[in-house]
């Protein structure tokens, strides 16, 4: 088991998908010791409980529509000017701080400076987000492989390093983070590589929390049925046959 939070040391913490009941038991530990925790936008509230009165909390919530947030290289900053000071901080993720969260640039970032960190996994929402739906990523008899990918960039964006032509032509479950707003270029994009446009598909608006929606649909009709409904990001798709699981495994809502 890993140790306790020193002075002058970082841990980058998953605080999970939203549920703060995910919130893992060596999390709530590290955040009662914490002097100063910088904490993520959509970080539920309560999970703050667990930081003691006396502790710095700092809000470095990042969004895509706004520039006042702070720059990742300006979170990165703070978290060695802390530790350098002599605190204990915590760096608090949602989800899994290594999964589309920028916590291997943070770590680098600690590396450098030569600050001690340890990493506390969270619960990822791109495996929560689905369960919480009733569709289980990988089922027997369904599928053996899932692929967790970002959508931030449209299939054709040649910043884009995710191989869309093999994910569309392959068996397995597909679970798209951050795909919201290029929902439709990214169905297309499937299609137009070989996926077929019935192919089952759902869309999770605030997977794990009271203000859960689901759209389940198909490849080809998703993003005009989850504008129809009208969900909002933050936004878990998954594209695969175990989506006609939901029917049946539906327990949440």
């Amino acid at each position: 088991m890993s140790g306790p939070l020193l002075p002058g040391t970082v841990a980058l913490v998953g605080a999970g998908p939203g549920d703060p009941g995910l919130l893992t038991l060596r999390a709530a530990e590290l955040l009662q010791q914490a002097d100063v925790v910088l904490v993520d936008r959509l970080v539920d509230p309560d999970s703050l409980r667990h930081v003691r009165a006396e502790a710095e909390v700092v809000d470095v919530g990042k969004t895509s529509w706004t520039g006042t947030a702070p720059r990742q290289e300006e979170i990165n900053a703070q978290l060695v000017e802390h530790a350098k000071a002599g605190r204990r901080v915590v760096r608090l993720k949602g989800g899994d701080p290594f999964v589309f969260g920028r916590g291997s640039e943070e770590a680098e970032a600690l590396v450098e400076a030569g600050i001690a960190f340890q990493v506390v996994p969270g619960v990822t929402s791109a495996i929560a987000a689905a369960a919480y739906a009733g569709i289980p990523v990988t089922a027997r008899g369904y599928t053996q492989d899932v692929c967790v990918v970002t959508g931030h960039l449209d299939p054709d964006d040649p910043g884009s390093r995710v191989r869309w032509q093999s994910l569309a032509q392959g068996p397995g479950t597909l679970v798209i983070l951050m795909g919201h707003d290029r929902l439709r270029l990214l169905m297309d994009g499937l299609v137009r590589h070989g996926r077929s446009a019935d192919t089952p598909a759902a869309c999770v608006e605030q997977g794990t929390t009271s203000a859960q929606r689901v759209v389940v649909s198909t490849v080809g009709a998703l993003a005009a049925d989850v504008a129809e409904a009208g969900l909002r990001a933050p936004v878990a798709t998954i594209v695969g046959d175990v989506v006609t699981l939901r029917e049946k495994l539906r327990w949440f809502d």
